[in-house]
């Protein structure tokens, strides 16, 4: 009996050598101090290893457009939010002369030729397109569709994952009389949801006022364009009517068209597709 003891106790001892060994601590003493709990009790506490996680992603806002009346309102926006801002446009910097336009990179290129503007792709993560305008139909149509049509397939080629479009809505009768402008605007909608199926958005807001710019002057659009919004945001019913119902359609302030297109294109689960005015109004609203 003593021997089977006496070999039983050694079997034990190799057993503790040999976990120990392999980074593991088996203890057969009473006494706990050499145990974990005996440890810390010991005032021994041994330190977690520390994991070295990477930084979370930089958000980086291409605006199209950026130095215009819609423009210049979403970058400031997307600046507000903590968005890494770039834009591009024809011109290049802004005028404006406000502090937030330091914290924006500039770029100056074409649409009409990528190999202008490809560097400002760079480690862009979504797009907000503002471009746009009005001329001849033909030009109209170039402005407002093609331009935007490369852009949206040039994004698409790098890879960016959100791009959001600034269209507009359907006014009806004044359609026919500005058919270049709508028949564009149309065509880059449709690339788009070809394109980016998932993470495209169009917003369509109808008259957008605010403080615009006009060289050196300020013109308050919002002395006519608020009141407007006030009445006419809630006749919707109203703009259903053929022809003349859009006419109807309420304005929008720029704060809130600007509100929406950044967290379209920073939000990803914001469901993608258009986005009419009453949208518009109502996404600027939720906090």
């Amino acid at each position: 009996m003593a021997r089977l003891i006496h070999h039983s106790k050694l079997a034990i001892s190799r057993f503790s050598i040999s976990a120990s060994r392999n980074g593991r601590f088996l203890s057969t003493s009473s006494d706990k101090s050499n145990g974990p709990i005996g440890s810390a009790k010991a005032g021994i506490v041994e330190e977690a290893e520390t994991v070295q996680l990477p930084p979370p992603p930089t958000e980086k806002l291409l605006v199209i457009g950026g130095n215009g009346f819609v423009g210049s309102h979403i970058c400031k926006e997307a600046l507000n939010r903590g968005l890494t801002v770039a834009s591009l446009s024809r011109s290049g910097r802004s005028s404006i002369q406000e502090s937030w336009a330091n914290s924006v990179m500039w770029h100056q290129g074409n649409l009409f030729s990528t190999d202008s503007w490809k560097d400002a792709l760079k480690g862009v993560t979504s797009i907000i397109s503002c471009v746009g305008g009005f001329g001849s139909n033909s030009e109209m149509y170039k402005i407002n569709g093609t331009a935007n049509i490369n852009a949206i397939r040039a994004a698409s080629d790098e890879g960016v994952k959100r791009f959001v479009y600034i269209s507009a809505a359907d006014f009806g009768v004044v359609n026919y009389l500005l058919q270049g402008y709508y028949e564009g605007k149309r065509a880059a909608e449709t690339e788009l949801l070809t394109k980016y199926a998932y993470g495209g958005v169009i917003l369509r807001p109808g008259f957008i006022y605010g403080t615009r710019r006009v060289g050196s002057m300020k013109l308050p659009l919002g002395v006519i364009g608020s009141p407007l919004e006030m009445v006419l945001q809630h006749a919707k019913p109203l703009s259903q009517i053929p022809l003349v119902g859009p006419l109807l359609t309420p304005p929008v302030n720029v704060n809130a068209v600007a509100r929406v297109a950044v967290r379209a294109a920073s939000d990803p689960v914001f469901p993608p597709g258009i986005v009419d005015v009453y949208g518009i109004l109502r996404y600027s609203q939720q906090k």
